[in-house]
């Protein structure tokens, strides 16, 4: 009788299965350190507004006075330019119709284009919070080293300037991608007799660690996977132009871009030195409705003053977008959200839709326990991998 290995029986898998169980664990091996770190950020970014807001409560939320008068937005400007110092100016201003929020100013530079590290490519990010009825900076944050943005650079490019850091999360992205596909197909129990139910869809809490850390793997991996694959969708139409695109023309039925329009200030007109503030006040008569209203002032001689008007406090995608001469003030162009295709209002949703805000609360608490539940499956799928590799060493020989 020959020497032979207990249980080396003829494998009953199909090739299909064979292929796809090999690709789960070398491209899980090989994406797994940048899936984890991905999908940690992720998580603890969903509530970045919630946490920030609780820990700066009393800088951000202000009591208003009984007359609602807020000071004319130049104003406020100047004191949120004079508060930064060191000639920086304002290039971004969010402004909101409830009555009890500070106004935010920011102003951003970048640094080395050619720096191969985030904090390289910033010379300075800061961000000022201004009573609107007083005038005073209540709160001033570097957002270059802020905690939040720290994390959400990490999570956009391994903190990597250069093209590669996109490009090493967007390919790992896809790759996770992957990994969902296969980890179903490994999942699907073969039959629905109770006992393949029960280990597909229940974790045996007081079963062994070996056994426990491949219920961890299988069934949250299970529960999360649409979630997850949304999550994974959506950051690759901004790690891609392509496949940004496809999104684009799957949604409007059309490869012709979006339609919009360029416009040039009148630099043969006077400067009205109260543009800024008509323009200002000009958005919110024509959008009554909008709930935070973000204003950038004009860039260079030609630019315009790009103003937005969004409907909700933290989601993007429902927003008007008007264009202002910088010189006079005058209305260019107001651009409604119903007017856009559904190419762009698609494309409009991807970060609302990325971190769960499109559904409120309830979206955000999915996204968290969708992303705390991806950073932990290259660590389960590790260990699952390190226990078959030690069991395949110690494997007796018999007679």
């Amino acid at each position: 009788m020959g020497l032979r290995k207990p249980g080396n029986k003829k494998s009953k898998k199909s090739t299909f299965r064979k292929v796809s169980d090999w690709l789960h664990l070398w491209l899980g091996l090989i994406a797994g350190a940048v899936v984890f770190v991905v999908a940690i950020t992720g998580c603890i970014y969903v509530f970045q507004v919630e946490i920030s807001e609780a820990i700066h409560h009393d800088e951000i939320f202000i009591t208003p006075p009984k007359k609602q008068q807020t000071l004319p937005i130049s104003y406020l400007q100047l004191q949120a330019e004079k508060h930064l110092g060191k000639g920086k100016k304002i290039n971004f201003i969010s402004t909101y119709q409830s009555p009890q929020r500070a106004w935010e100013f920011g102003t951003f530079k970048g640094g080395d284009p050619n720096g191969f590290f985030y904090f390289d490519a910033v010379d300075y990010y800061d961000v000022v919070w201004v009573n609107p009825y007083t005038g005073k900076v209540t709160l001033a944050v570097a957002y270059k080293y802020e905690f939040f943005n720290v994390v959400k650079m990490l999570h956009w490019s391994l903190l990597i300037n250069h093209p590669i850091g996109q490009q090493i999360v967007g390919w790992s992205t896809i790759i996770f991608v992957v990994l969902l596909i296969t980890g179903l197909i490994m999942w699907w129990p073969k039959n629905l007799k109770k006992s393949n139910f029960d280990k597909s869809f229940k974790i045996k809490w007081k079963a062994k660690f070996k056994r426990l850390n491949y219920d961890l793997h299988n069934v949250p991996g299970f529960y999360a996977l649409l979630i997850t694959l949304v999550l994974s969708l959506t950051g690759l139409v901004w790690a891609f132009q392509w496949f940004q695109k496809t999104v684009y023309v799957l949604a409007s039925g059309t490869t012709a871009p979006p339609s919009t329009k360029t416009f040039n200030s009148d630099t043969t007109k006077a400067i009205n030195s109260k543009a800024f503030d008509l323009a200002f006040e000009n958005t919110r008569k024509l959008l009554p409705d909008a709930i935070k209203i973000g204003i950038s002032p004009a860039i260079g001689k030609a630019g315009v003053i790009y103003a937005n008007g969004y409907r909700d406090e933290e989601t993007y995608y429902d927003s008007d977008d008007l264009q202002f001469d910088q010189y006079s003030g005058k209305l260019l162009e107001n651009r409604k959200h119903s007017e856009k295709n559904a190419g762009e209002r698609l494309i409009g949703m991807n970060y609302d839709i990325h971190v769960g805000a499109i559904l409120g609360l309830p979206g955000k608490i999915l996204a968290f326990l969708a992303s705390l539940i991806a950073a932990s499956l290259p660590i389960t799928g590790v260990i699952i991998w390190l226990g078959k590799k030690k069991k395949s060493k110690t494997k007796p020989i018999t007679a």
